[in-house]
């Protein structure tokens, strides 16, 4: 388990990067699946708790996804098409 653990910190960014957020849910499940998606993409990431930030930005719940400044619009792009409903085959059809 601790060397699962390792592998994860080594996939995230450095803290002291400028990190922007890419996504946030209020479904932990979803937040893990869209973060897998980044990772197979090559693209380092960092789950984090909302509700830690409740101090800071009231209102704020849910898992946010923080990744660095130029893996941003990368990032996003994976998630719209990851978001996009899948269009109906021709083969499905009536």
């Amino acid at each position: 388990m601790a060397e699962s653990n390792a592998r994860v910190e080594a996939r995230r960014p450095d803290p002291n990067e400028k990190l922007v957020k890419v996504f946030d849910s209020e479904d932990e499940s979803e937040s893990l699946v869209v973060r897998g998606l980044l990772d197979s993409a090559g693209i380092e990431s960092d789950l984090t708790s909302g509700s830690l930030l409740q101090d800071a930005f009231p209102g704020l719940g849910g898992m946010l996804i923080l990744v660095r400044e130029e893996d941003a619009e990368k990032a996003r792009n994976l998630i719209a098409e990851y978001r996009r409903p899948v269009a109906e085959d021709d083969e499905t059809k009536g």
